[in-house]
């Protein structure tokens, strides 16, 4: 199997693993068998369990944040923005590959590279938001990036606990009212 295709299969095991058992619950024999290969060949393209964790990681946090970049660009009216940014979040949560429990659940984040990478979610996504609130409020960066930093935990946090209480709520009608709360809030602040 060519390298590139081997590495993409080592992280889709990988994930598989991490996300039943956990960081420090999971083995990289258990990896290896998951994949169907030795664990020599797994080694031979990541020298340990921490650096598969952390190119897995990376690999989530990216998708996230261009999920919602794209989001974001996706349109110039700001209600369709807000909507489709929180939906971002509940889309990511409920892919049933269970990533967001590496970025939003970890039990390694003590360990600095991976604290590094989760907080990078947060930043990124904030950075990316405040860019638009800046833009159309003429708000002060620190203003501007306080409201974002506000907006990404209320669709972190509002995504997780709608996965984790099933509560009966389809997923785009739980978005829709997590979207609309936020809408409320930051149609407050007029366009400059």
């Amino acid at each position: 199997m060519p390298r590139r295709e081997r590495r993409a299969q080592l992280l889709a095991s990988a994930l598989e693993v991490f996300v039943a058992q956990g960081y420090h619950a999971a083995a990289m024999d258990d990896i290896a068998d998951r994949a169907g290969v030795s664990k020599p060949v797994l080694y031979q393209h990541f020298p340990g369990k921490l650096e598969l964790y952390l190119a897995l990681l990376e690999q989530s946090c990216d998708h996230v944040i261009e999920q919602v970049r794209d989001a974001l660009a996706s349109t110039t009216d700001n209600k369709q923005r807000v909507a489709a940014t929180i939906d971002a979040f509940f889309a990511y949560v409920a892919s049933e590959s269970g990533a967001f429990r590496l970025v939003f659940e970890s039990d390694l984040t003590s360990e600095p590279a991976v604290r590094d990478q989760v907080d990078r979610v947060t930043n990124e996504c904030a950075e990316a938001i405040a860019d638009v609130i800046a833009d159309d409020t003429g708000l002060p960066r620190a203003a501007s990036l306080l409201l974002a930093v506000s907006l990404v935990g209320m669709a972190q946090q509002s995504s997780r606990f709608w996965l984790e209480a099933d509560g009966g709520i389809p997923r785009d009608q739980a978005a829709g009212l997590v979207a609309g709360l936020a809408w409320r809030g930051i149609r407050g602040y007029p366009k400059s």
